[in-house]
Order: C-alpha cells, then sequence, then structure tokens
C-alpha cells in the first residue's frame, strides 16, 4: 500500500471499509448505504485504490454534479498530499484536470455515457462508482444501465468491471436488486453495506406557518436568518428554490443588515452556474473568525459538499425542477415541496462538524406529509437525448435494458417522434429504427438532439460560428431575463459587441469556452456536409432556431397582439413591450410556465426566440412544410373550409380555394363536426325534444319495440349514426347559421317508417283528452310522462290516464286554480278516497269560488267556476 493512504482520516465509513474491500475481493458488485457526513465520497475511493482485484486500473467515480465531482477530487488529492490531476483527478464539461498518472477520475455522468459509447468495455477501467445515487439523475440511470450491459457483453470473468453504487437515502435494496438481475442465481443477491454517518445533535425549529408554493417566501426567510443570526454564532447555509429567490433575499438580507448597523456578515449565493472561483468562496473557511457568512443556495449543497463554518441551517422546503410535459412536447420549471429525503439531507449539513440546528418553513405537521423521496428525473424529464444515446448503443427498445425505473412510454414515444422529426432517425426494413447518418453525427455531439440537429444543419449554410454561439446560450441557464425575449442581444454579449455585465462574466467565460467546442465539432463535421444555398445574415438566427425547435416555430394570432401559436397546437405569449411583438413570425427557443403539467388552456410564457422570415418556408426550410387539402370545419373561422394548405405543424403558412370538392368529403367532414360539438347546434325546438322522447318510449317498450323496431332517437343513437339520417342534407352548409336553416322536423320524421308516423299519434300522443273535454299536452320529457291538469278537470275519474295502450300510466299533476301542484299521482282513485279530504279542507277557503265537492267521483268534471259552471 502506498505510504499515504495509511494517513485516511478517521471517519464513520472507516468502519466498514475492510468489509467492503472484502466483499469486493470475491464479489462484483456492492451498493453502500451511508447518510451524509460519513465521509464515503473521499475515503471509498482511495481505500480501494490499492486492491489486487484492481490490478493498477482506474476507478472512474460519477458525481452528478460537476461543483461536488472537483470537490471531491480535490479532498481526495489533498489526503494523498497531492495536487489534484496526479493520482486523482476529475473531468466536467469545459473542464478536465487529469494525468497519464491518474488512477480514479471523478467526472459527471454525461462524459461517461460518451465515453461508453466510444469504448463500451470501458478498457483500463476496474471499478466504476455511482455516488449520490438518491438523486436518481437521468445520465446516472442511463449509465448504470449501459454498464450492466457493456461488462455483460464485452468484459470477461477474469476481467470484470466492478460496479458500487453509493447512496443516502435510497432504499439500497431495491438497487442491489436491480444489480442481482444480471446474476447467476447461485451467486444470489447482491450485498448491501451500512455505514453510520457522522451527525452531531441538531435542534430543529418549524414555522407556525405553511406557506402556499405560490406565496412569496423572501420576507419570512429574511426573517428567519435575521433570527438565527442573533441566536447562533456559527455561519448559515439556507436553501432556496432558484436564483431568483438567492437574489431577492441576498437584496433584502444587505437592507436589513446594513440599518442595523451590522457588518460582520458576508452574504454569498451558491448555485451551479456560479464560477469555479465563486463557488468556492461560498465553500471554503473565511479567513477571519471574527466574520460569519450566509451562504444562500439551491438543492446543490444538498449532498456531497460540506461548507466550512456551517452548523445552521436555514431551509425553505421548496426545489425548483424541470419537469417534461409530453402533452405539449415542452418543459416547465415546476417549484415544488421537497421530499422527506431531502429535508433529512439538507438539516444534515448543520450537523457535520458540531451540534447544530435546522430551522425549518414549514409546521411540524407538514413534515410527516412530505412525499418519502424525489421523483426520479427518468419519469419526469425530456427523454430525446437518452433515446438518442440508446439508439447509438444499437438499442431501439429501452425495455432491453435494466433499469431502476424504466422510461416513462408517453415521454420516450414523444422523443422518438422529435428524432423522426430531426431526421435522426429512421425506420428500418426489420422494422425496428436505427440512427441516420446525420442522427450518428448527431449522438457524438456533447448537446441536446435538438442543438445538436442545429449545429449540423448550420454548417452548409456557413452559420457555424452563429449556431455555436445560439447552442451555447441555450446549453445554459440564461441569466438576462430582463432584455427581454431577444436571442440576438444574448449573441451581440457572447461576440463582444455588447458588454456583459460583471455579475455575469462567470456565465460569459463559460458561454465562450462552450462556443469553441461547438465550432471545433462543426469543423470536424464540415467535410461530409456538402454547401447549400446561401441565407442572407439577417435571417440566420431565425433559421437556426426553427431547425433546433421545428415545434415551436410561432405566428400571432391577432396582428396587435402579445400571443402566439406554436406549431406544436400550443399557445405561448411574449411580455407586452417586448421588441419581438413587431413580428408576425417568430422561433421559439425557450418557452415554460408555471402551468400544471398534462393541463391544456393556460398559455405558456416565451422567454428566448428570434425573428422568422416567413420567405424561409419556400427555400431553407421547404422541407418543413407539408402541403395537403383540408376539407374541414374551421373552429377559428367557424365555417366549413376546402383549401389547399401549405402548413408547418398546426400553423398555415398558405392557402388557396379548392375549386372542386368531393361531396362525400364535405359530408364526412361536416357530421364529424357535429359530433364533436353536438346535437345542441341543430334547430331544435320543444316540439322536436317532445317529438325524440315519445319514440324513445315507445322504443323502451318491449312489445312495442318487437312490433315496429322504433329507431335509437336518443343524442348518442342519432350521433353515432349522423351519416345515415343527416349526411344527405349538409351540402348547403358553409357557416354556422346554415345549420339553422335545415329542416330538421323533416328530417327526423324521416327516420320513421310506415305506418310509425301514424303509431307515434295513437301510442304516445301529444294530448290526451281528459274529463272536462279539455285536450291537454304530455309531458314526454320526464319518466314516466306526466299531465299536468287542473284537479276539478278530472272529477268523476277514477283510471288513471295512459298511453301506449295501457302500458304506461301517467303521472298526473293535479293542480289548484293557481296552477300548482297540489297532488302528483299515479293512482287517482287512491287519491279521491285518501289525501283528498285534506286537500279539499286547505284549498276550499282559499279558492272559494271554484267547487271542492264533497263526493268527486260524482261531481261533474270542469275547468271552469262554480258560476261559469252553472251558467254552462
Amino acid at each position: 500500500m502506498h505510504q499515504a493512504l495509511k494517513k485516511l482520516p478517521n471517519l464513520p465509513i472507516s468502519f466498514v471499509l475492510d468489509e467492503i474491500k472484502a466483499i469486493l475481493s470475491h464479489e462484483h458488485e456492492l451498493v453502500l448505504e451511508a447518510p451524509p457526513g460519513a465521509g464515503k465520497t473521499t475515503l471509498v475511493p482511495l481505500a480501494l485504490l490499492d486492491e489486487p482485484w484492481l490490478s493498477g486500473k482506474k476507478i472512474i467515480m460519477l458525481e452528478p454534479r460537476r461543483m461536488a465531482a472537483r470537490a471531491a477530487a480535490q479532498r481526495m488529492a489533498s489526503l494523498l498530499g497531492e495536487s489534484v490531476g496526479k493520482r486523482v483527478g476529475y473531468r466536467v464539461r469545459l473542464e478536465s484536470c487529469v494525468s497519464k498518472e491518474t488512477r480514479i477520475e471523478v467526472i459527471t455522468e454525461g462524459i461517461l455515457a460518451r465515453r461508453l459509447q466510444s469504448d463500451p468495455s470501458l478498457e483500463g477501467v476496474g471499478m466504476v462508482i455511482l455516488d449520490e445515487f438518491h438523486e436518481r439523475n437521468l445520465d446516472t440511470d442511463l449509465c448504470l444501465a449501459l454498464c450492466l450491459q457493456a461488462r455483460a457483453l464485452l468484459r470477461e470473468e477474469s476481467e470484470p468491471l466492478k460496479l458500487l453504487v453509493m447512496s443516502a437515502t435510497l432504499d439500497g435494496q431495491a438497487v442491489a436488486a436491480l444489480l442481482s438481475e444480471d446474476r447467476q442465481e447461485a451467486l444470489g443477491e447482491v450485498n448491501v453495506v451500512r455505514s453510520q454517518g457522522r451527525m452531531f445533535p441538531i435542534d430543529i425549529i418549524y414555522n407556525d406557518k405553511t406557506y402556499l408554493i405560490k406565496e412569496s417566501i423572501i420576507d419570512p426567510v429574511v426573517a428567519m436568518i435575521s433570527q438565527a443570526l442573533e441566536r447562533d454564532s456559527s455561519s448559515i447555509l439556507v436553501f432556496l428554490p432558484g436564483q431568483g429567490e438567492i437574489r431577492k433575499v441576498q437584496k433584502a438580507l444587505e437592507s436589513l443588515l446594513t440599518s442595523q448597523g451590522i457588518d460582520k456578515v458576508v452574504i454569498l449565493p451558491l448555485y451551479g452556474s456560479l464560477s469555479l472561483d465563486a463557488q468556492r468562496i461560498a465553500i471554503a473557511p473565511l479567513k477571519d473568525n471574527d466574520i460569519r457568512k450566509v451562504v444562500l443556495s439551491t438543492d446543490i449543497a444538498e449532498t456531497s459538499l460540506t461548507i466550512d463554518g456551517v452548523s445552521v441551517v436555514i431551509d425553505s422546503g421548496l426545489v425548483r425542477e424541470p419537469a417534461f410535459d409530453p402533452v405539449t412536447g415542452m418543459t416547465r420549471l415546476l417549484t415544488r415541496r421537497i421530499s422527506k429525503a431531502s429535508s433529512i439531507q439538507r438539516m444534515g449539513r448543520a450537523g457535520r462538524l458540531e451540534p447544530g440546528r435546522c430551522y425549518r418553513l414549514w409546521h411540524e405537521e407538514q413534515q410527516h406529509q412530505l412525499v418519502e423521496h424525489s421523483t426520479p428525473e427518468i419519469l419526469q424529464a425530456d427523454l430525446a437525448s437518452l433515446a438518442l444515446q440508446l439508439l447509438r448503443w444499437g438499442v431501439d427498445d429501452p425495455t432491453e435494458l435494466h433499469w431502476l425505473d424504466q422510461p416513462p412510454d408517453a415521454a420516450y414515444n414523444q422523443a422518438i417522434d422529435l428524432l423522426l422529426q430531426l431526421g435522426a432517425i429512421e425506420i428500418q426494413n426489420s422494422g425496428g429504427m436505427g440512427l441516420t447518418g446525420h442522427g450518428k453525427f448527431m449522438s457524438k455531439m456533447p448537446a441536446h438532439p435538438r442543438l445538436a440537429h442545429m449545429l449540423l444543419s448550420s454548417i452548409p449554410h456557413n452559420f457555424s460560428k452563429q449556431a455555436s454561439m445560439v447552442a451555447a446560450i441555450l446549453s445554459d441557464r440564461d441569466p438576462f431575463s430582463y432584455f427581454g425575449a431577444d436571442l440576438s442581444e444574448r449573441l451581440s454579449i457572447v461576440s463582444g459587441e455588447l458588454t456583459c455585465p460583471q455579475q455575469n462574466r462567470a456565465w460569459l467565460k463559460r458561454t465562450q469556452q462552450q462556443v469553441k467546442v461547438f465550432e471545433k465539432l462543426c469543423k470536424q463535421a464540415s467535410h461530409t456536409i456538402e454547401a447549400e444555398c446561401s441565407i442572407p445574415d439577417k435571417q440566420a438566427l431565425g433559421f437556426l432556431v426553427a431547425c433546433a425547435y421545428p415545434d415551436r416555430i410561432a405566428c400571432k394570432r391577432k396582428k396587435n397582439g402579445e400571443s402566439y401559436r406554436l406549431s406544436n397546437g400550443r399557445s405561448a405569449v411574449l411580455n407586452a413591450h417586448d421588441s419581438l411583438n413587431l413580428f408576425e413570425w417568430i422561433a421559439v427557443a425557450e418557452v415554460g410556465g408555471t402551468g400544471q403539467i398534462g393541463v391544456s388552456g393556460k398559455e405558456s410564457r416565451i422567454y428566448l426566440a428570434a425573428p422568422l422570415d416567413a420567405e424561409l418556408f419556400q427555400s431553407s426550410l421547404s422541407s418543413m412544410v407539408k402541403e395537403q387539402d383540408t376539407i374541414e370545419w374551421d373552429e377559428q373561422a367557424q365555417r366549413f373550409v376546402a383549401e389547399r394548405r401549405e402548413t408547418i405543424g398546426v400553423l398555415i403558412v398558405s392557402s388557396k380555394k379548392l375549386n372542386q370538392i368531393p361531396i362525400d368529403e364535405k359530408r364526412k367532414a361536416l357530421t364529424r363536426f357535429v359530433q364533436k360539438k353536438g346535437l345542441h347546434i341543430l334547430p331544435w325546438t320543444d316540439e322536436l325534444r317532445q317529438w325524440q322522447s315519445r319514440v324513445m318510449l315507445l322504443n323502451g317498450l318491449p312489445d312495442i319495440q318487437q312490433a315496429q323496431q322504433w329507431p335509437d332517437v336518443s343524442d348518442h343513437g342519432l350521433l353515432t349514426t349522423l351519416d345515415q339520417w343527416l349526411a344527405l342534407y349538409l351540402d348547403d352548409i358553409s357557416t354556422l347559421s346554415d345549420f339553422k336553416k335545415l329542416d330538421l322536423k323533416s328530417i327526423l320524421n324521416g327516420l320513421l317508417l310506415w305506418p310509425q308516423p301514424q303509431l307515434l299519434e295513437e301510442l304516445a300522443p301529444q294530448k290526451i283528452k281528459v274529463p272536462s273535454g279539455s285536450n291537454i299536452g304530455i309531458d314526454y320529457a320526464q319518466s314516466p310522462p306526466t299531465l299536468s291538469v287542473k284537479l276539478q278537470e278530472m272529477f268523476g275519474c277514477e283510471q288513471t290516464p295512459s298511453i301506449a295502450k295501457g302500458q304506461v300510466s301517467l303521472l298526473v299533476h293535479l293542480l289548484s286554480p293557481a296552477k300548482r301542484p297540489l297532488q302528483i299521482t299515479q293512482d287517482l282513485a287512491g287519491f279521491w278516497r285518501g289525501s283528498y279530504e285534506a286537500v279539499k279542507k286547505d284549498m276550499k277557503g282559499r279558492y272559494p269560488r271554484h267547487p271542492w265537492p264533497d263526493n268527486p267521483l260524482e261531481a261533474l268534471p270542469t275547468q271552469y267556476t262554480k258560476r261559469r259552471a252553472n251558467k254552462k
């Protein structure tokens, strides 16, 4: 063993290092559960470095975050008494620090995925460690799936690729079960080693109120920081959902401290897109022990990092996560409550170095209601990159690989549709899918498939420089939302035409580095791509964004409005004062909102876009344009249209009227419209609704239906047979008002075959004669049909009126002289001998001019008062 390895610090993980070594000496998989602060990230790789089975090969350790990868490598190197890049190095996006001596490489997942694609057997690698697996990043899941298949197919038993999955809060048994799927039955399940963490006692202080997600947390967080500064002497780590909240809390806290004359506190932000130097300042101990720091951080500080001097944590309980919506094909940033596991992780930051305190911005009861674990990214992410990498790997069905959670079908199918649209994949003769030559180039680019396609599409037009800038800008979070949505302003900053604000210089440096990477890749691909027709420079930006986001080409809905319709059918709006509102057509690069995933109807907001010249639809973007004959009801115009249209998605680029329309196609289009909107668009009257109910009454009587086969004229029955009874009458329909001109009575009567019209009047008459001689209408909308008649008109009638040859007794509403119901019955005889007496007593004094005989069965029925009846 190398001398330096004997001097490793004594941390909780040290107690299980021998067990880990013993298992890995004869097993190829292991799951390690160790809580925050146990020391697993730094000590485990070092402890395994000189194991005999490693035989001088490398250990690759995956970290989900760039900052954690750098910090882990630096910590391990310092324990060895070396600088980073010797035996311990790291590789992250746009930065690497390795050498020929490097035995432990700490890398981020995307880098391992690309390495596996170029070297599936991972030659020279003896172990892959997946650290912080509980974060369940999409790339982590992909890397594990690829590693499992690669070693099963390409590694010999004599040179195995060992896998170590390290997790803080995830159920290790579930991971062990996944790793066990490839093992021989005799070997049994994968071992799980559990280590105790080192956590000092932590006092948890809950808030009296739990804030709604939509409520502002700035003031309560600042108040909680102020309370902690007074009560505690340590530095403070504050967890906030995003950069916006970090900026607002920093501004409010600086103002508060200034007003209180407090000058021994430094406020430091911490998030992923900060410069490396700024991140180091937030993590490193302060030189002046009299000064405390307040670190305002996103969830980046949840795991793997120990921030010196911190023993107080303030937790907002919120996290901002991207969530992909297969319904819209767009990703939204959603603010959500953290999981119970995350709350434990965050709390643990306070007890790493000494006893601490954790302030939670929610009520204690709310803690028990938190979900156990955060949703894995694979279940809520855009899967286009995953699908492209799987196809490059040679897998067109993700179920061929082993996953802890299978990629959801809806999101995966959406990804495949996008890749088809981008020309990355093709359907093979076997029925499977494979990458096109274009798709193979795309898969090798360290960018989202949309951006990779844009970069390649720029080459024939000599726009690689602009495309590289666009791709670099869109690969990172936009720090210039206050500029408006015009993407050209960001390009001006990257190109140096505009001065970059001081606070965004780290972004600029990182973006310019990425531009160079993309330019180099474009240059490498240029020799295989032929030049095409040139595009004017003023059209370049719109062209490039449209290439990347063909489903987000947008056309203004109204001339002077801010609302646009996207080619994918969605709506999105610009800020009212945005300069892009001057353009009818734009290409949208970034769109999102806070609407609920899967719920339509709420417009998203456009954050980044470029003007788009419609002339490109006839030239460089012509491949996106589809020509089709459209014979349909236009919902927007509220009329029937028959046009030859050029379209991009749902957007109409141009159209011209069809002179000849196949009448069958018109009838089909109009019947589809009626089926969609419902029968209410037809000119129904109360009389026709009564006719409908009369026919349905007879349809429901078995004996009568068997004799005549009365048609099903219910709304459902009519809607499903529109082509049989309505289609022939739609030839002259062009507008919505034309439907009201239909002779619906004649059309519906045409459904009755002789002698059904006559039988309808006989079996279900519209009116019935009552004892007084009046013809009273029957209401067939009720079940059973009702007869509303003045009580006096039914004197002497003991038999309840009926229809349909006596099969249906009417429900009689006996009315007062004021036409109000006195009794509702289907048993007239019972009423006269029973309830009538009470009705008579109540009504006789109220309506003295009307007859209320003691024996109604012997009285003469009448519709008149006593005086008029006597005159008669």
